[in-house]
């Protein structure tokens, strides 16, 4: 009888032990796959029960929860929704992008710093809140660079920075698209609407300041005139290079051109070179330093590192070292070399502030539902990329390009520019990419600017100086107040 009281309690305990251990699996490793399963309708009525926080920018509301009543009571409601969408993302049924996805245990309150919030709202049975998140938008700025970019039916993406802190002033891509027509509780509805968005050729989802890269063009020469500076600390701008009507490349029968087969004289000093856009200065520059020289400069300015800002970034590349002939393509933007739009904004940025890489950033602050502040932005400086002295002499040879050479059309009444244009090729005979980075004012910056334009959306022959560096004017303009 003992025998057998006592095999029936080990098989209760063993039972209970099993229990208790598939308990605990089922909320600590499979709680958040049961969560986001689409058959757990739970979940999706969830997701509009609790009241989600807003999302602000300069003190205007870009994003708000709008009490509907009935089974899925609150409901996110966009202003200026395709203005921001790149930003802010969208807010569906079973799906969250942008801020609304990478802020989103803040916005719907489940975050451990609103564990106090929650329990309060618990006992009194009034809905959970979420806290508001700020970001360091611009929205004057955000929508003249917006406006530029929509009125002429271009693609690509404008990144404005504060050099002195990292904050994103202003990130638009386009096309977009509008965040409300995804934002009611409808599944099936959103889902078409998704599709429909994810299959068109134009992408209107995906973010081209952060999530794809392309050829920087002449824009790049700005950091290949930083490694050539920074390998020998005797050069400044008036150093004079090699620049050939043609460049021969080493290893094959073909050349290094200038644009449109224009002449740089035989030789240039360095103001010239960037002023004018010589190819065949920078190619020899890049032959005459190696790739690794120019590799290392490329990384101290957050080159091929990951960032999240905190959106996910893709690495921009230098890509690998093919040899002499594709170095001198790969000093001015050309060949493996990949750069998103907030990559070069951060090259600009880290020229107009003697040479500090400060990581970039769109949250401001993190504002819990009774107006206290959880959490704000601390700037952080991430490396030095140049010394200050060789940051002075890019700014000289930068407001050259703008005073006297490709990039006039940025100029502002009354503000010292600097800026350098890009135009990059993309395939045999196709349209090229327009590029402008920019900072201003040049003496005490405030602003740093790049404006991405994308290949055949701004005409056959556009060039960085005639379609980029005018919407980089405009959005500096706004950013300064004038």
């Amino acid at each position: 009888m003992n025998g057998t009281l006592k095999r029936a309690s080990v098989a209760c305990l063993l039972m209970f032990g099993l229990l208790m251990i598939n308990i605990n699996y089922l909320q600590a490793v499979k709680a958040d796959g049961l969560r986001t399963d689409s058959r757990n309708t739970r979940s999706f009525f969830a997701r509009y029960q609790n009241e989600r926080g807003m999302i602000t920018a300069g003190g205007q509301t870009l994003a708000k929860s709008v009490d509907a009543g009935g089974t899925f009571r609150f409901q996110r409601k966009y202003t200026d929704g395709e203005v921001y969408a790149p930003v802010i993302g969208f807010f569906a049924p079973e799906s969250a992008s942008g801020i609304e996805g990478a802020e989103n245990k803040y916005l719907d309150g489940t975050h451990p710093d609103l564990f106090v919030r929650r329990t309060v709202d618990l006992i009194t049975s009034k809905p959970t809140r979420g806290a508001a998140i700020d970001l360091t938008l611009v929205p004057k700025a955000q929508k003249i660079a917006y406006q530029d970019m929509k009125k002429s039916g271009k693609r690509g993406a404008v990144v404005a920075l504060d050099p002195k802190t990292g904050a994103i002033l202003t990130m638009v891509s386009l096309p977009t698209f509008d965040p409300n027509t995804m934002a009611a509780p409808d599944k099936a509805k959103a889902a078409r609407v998704y599709n429909k968005l994810d299959k068109d050729t134009n992408k209107p989802l995906l973010n081209r300041a952060i999530e794809t890269t392309f050829a920087p063009g002449s824009t790049f020469k700005v950091i290949t005139s930083a490694a050539y500076l920074s390998e020998d600390g005797t050069r400044d701008v008036n150093t004079t290079v090699e620049a050939p009507n043609v460049l021969p490349l080493p290893g094959t029968t073909i050349g290094l051109r200038n644009y449109h087969g224009e002449s740089c004289g035989g030789r240039t000093s360095l103001i010239d070179a960037l002023t004018i856009s010589c190819n065949t200065a920078f190619g020899s520059m890049a032959l005459e330093m190696g790739y690794d020289t120019l590799n290392a400069q490329a990384s101290k300015f957050g080159i091929g590192q990951p960032m999240s800002i905190p959106l996910s970034v893709v690495k921009s590349d230098l890509g690998p070292d093919e040899g002499k002939a594709a170095l001198a393509q790969t000093a001015i933007g050309q060949r493996s070399n990949q750069m998103t739009p907030l990559q070069m904004a951060v090259v600009a940025a880290s020229v107009a502030n003697q040479g500090k890489v400060m990581k970039p950033y769109l949250v401001n602050k993190i504002v819990s539902p009774e107006g206290d502040e959880i959490d704000s932005a601390r700037p952080q400086e991430v490396d030095q990329a140049i010394t200050p002295a060789v940051a002075d002499k890019l700014r000289q040879m930068m407001i050259s390009v703008v005073q006297n050479g490709t990039g006039t059309a940025a100029q502002l009444p009354g503000i010292t520019v600097a800026g350098k244009t890009g135009t990059a090729e993309t395939s045999q005979g196709a349209a090229s990419h327009a590029w402008f980075i920019s900072f201003a004012p040049a003496e005490d910056p405030k602003v740093a600017v790049a404006v991405f334009v994308e290949s055949g959306s701004a005409g056959n022959d556009a060039t960085g100086g005639a379609v980029a560096a005018p919407i980089a004017h405009d959005v500096m303009q706004a950013v300064l107040g004038q």
